[in-house]
């Protein structure tokens, strides 16, 4: 009987293991299913591919409002030397080209990238997306004259056109607009056909002259008639409708560590997770980061908590999951040579946010001793940098720092010596955390000896 009821507990465990393998097993394929079809979507790959080409506009443009504040505002430099304050409209000009105007080049980007994808001439779908956009926005903006009683409407693009109020539906209107050419383009009775004669750039220019036309018509059109019966823009009702709401969502604290969770755990399957959610987070913490320098400017308070700045600074500090803390556990606490050889050439690059080496060196891909740190404690780090936020200890960002700079310079840049004391908080719990696994993996080192 006793013999029995070890079998059956037995059999129970293994059960129980086979459980856990299977959800374990599930989730994987889930994730890995997840994976390719994001990776190879045409649409989130252009605006993905769109971003990464932007992301050094959007970090000289936040550098700009920083120069303004350091070298020519009242608090700056201009406080010594008055001279400098002469300076601010070339700074203003800096961000006002990059951040303010976002919208023009991302929706010209993204039409290069997909047509990129869709065999399409780049440079005239970059330009057909940009000007689609353009078509659906008001192109009238009122302007108050010194002298006068009522306020003079003149041609003009407004902020909201140019600036991150636009940006979602620039992305939308650039898509379709490429979308809608390249269907064109395969129908040959609308093409103008040249004679051989005739240069090939002067040819092809014929060739789209049609599509061209008709799209910019219909896109035309489409708005003044949306604006007609709804008393509305399209730009303005597609930002009220899809990016507010979206943008909301992002900055919640459910929203930051949703995306922070998804990102460790396309890296747990070694997929780049921060590229397979750039399409998300990418226009969300552009947007997030340009509202927050506009409010700043315009003397109010940054409101968005999600920027690049944010998510480089907190959220990957030291590498997604936070393995700069594996590392210094490891030196502390490990007793395999291993780990520690590894940990050795992976601490300069960890220490700039480069964990590559230590993921796959490690490894910590499908990792199961490491699983659980490794996927949550880039969670865990968002959720105490959101904390620090709400309760006035950080403020929203409005600077994003260049990727690759060492810890405590990415904090020190976006938020100042607070930002460093919420990196050294978030290095330390998540130290903390990676402790127990690294014993733990000592102990499975002794097993594997024997």
């Amino acid at each position: 009987m006793l013999k029995k009821t070890e079998n059956g507990l037995q059999i129970h465990g293994n059960r129980e293991k086979s459980a856990r393998k299977g959800g374990y097993n599930g989730l994987q394929n889930v994730l890995l299913s997840i994976s390719p079809k994001v990776e190879t979507n045409k649409y989130l790959g252009s605006i993905k591919e769109a971003f990464t080409m932007f992301v050094p506009f959007i970090i000289v443009g936040s550098f700009g409002s920083m120069l303004n504040i350091l070298v020519s505002g009242a608090n700056g430099l201009a406080q010594w030397v008055p001279w400098l304050s002469n300076l601010s409209p070339a700074f203003t000009a800096i961000n006002f080209v990059t951040i303010s105007c976002m919208s023009l080049p991302i929706a010209f980007l993204i039409g290069y990238k997909l047509a990129e994808k869709e065999n399409l001439p780049q440079l005239e779908s970059g330009l057909i997306g940009l000007l689609s956009y353009l078509a659906v926005c008001p192109n009238t903006i009122s302007t108050v004259v010194e002298g006068l009683k009522d306020p003079v409407v003149v041609n003009g693009l407004g902020a909201g056109v140019i600036g991150a109020q636009g940006l979602f539906v620039s992305m939308i209107m650039s898509m379709v607009a490429v979308k809608f050419f390249g269907l064109l383009t395969n129908i040959d009775a609308i093409k103008i056909k040249m004679p051989d004669s005739v240069p090939t750039g002067i040819a092809r220019s014929f060739n789209i002259l049609i599509p061209i036309f008709i799209i910019i018509t219909a896109f035309s059109v489409g708005g003044c008639l949306f604006n007609t019966f709804t008393g509305n823009y399209l730009n303005v009702w597609i930002y009220n409708i899809i990016q507010l709401p979206l943008q909301a969502l992002a900055n919640t604290t459910g929203g930051i560590l949703v995306l922070a969770l998804a990102n460790q755990l396309f890296w747990f399957l070694g997929i780049h997770g921060g590229m397979v959610i750039e399409g998300v987070r990418g226009p969300l913490s552009a947007a997030g980061l340009a509202e927050n320098i506009s409010a700043v400017q315009a003397g109010g308070v940054a409101t968005n908590i999600l920027t690049r700045g944010f998510w480089t600074s907190f959220v990957v500090v030291g590498g997604g999951g936070i393995t700069l803390s594996l590392l210094i556990a490891i030196f502390i606490f490990s007793k395999r040579e291993d780990h520690k050889s590894i940990a050795k050439f992976s601490l300069i690059p960890g220490i700039c946010g480069i964990n590559e080496p230590v993921v796959f060196g490690l490894p910590l891909v499908l990792n199961p001793i490491f699983a659980i740190p490794f996927i949550l404690n880039s969670v865990i780090a968002a959720f105490i940098a959101v904390v620090a936020t709400n309760i006035g200890f950080l403020t929203c960002g409005v600077l994003d720092c260049p990727p690759g700079l060492p810890v405590f310079v990415t904090g020190f840049i976006s938020y100042g010596i607070h930002g460093i004391i919420v990196q050294a908080i978030i290095l330390i719990v998540t130290f903390i955390i990676w402790v127990p696994f690294v014993l733990m993996s000592n102990k499975q080192a002794k097993l594997e000896q024997k």
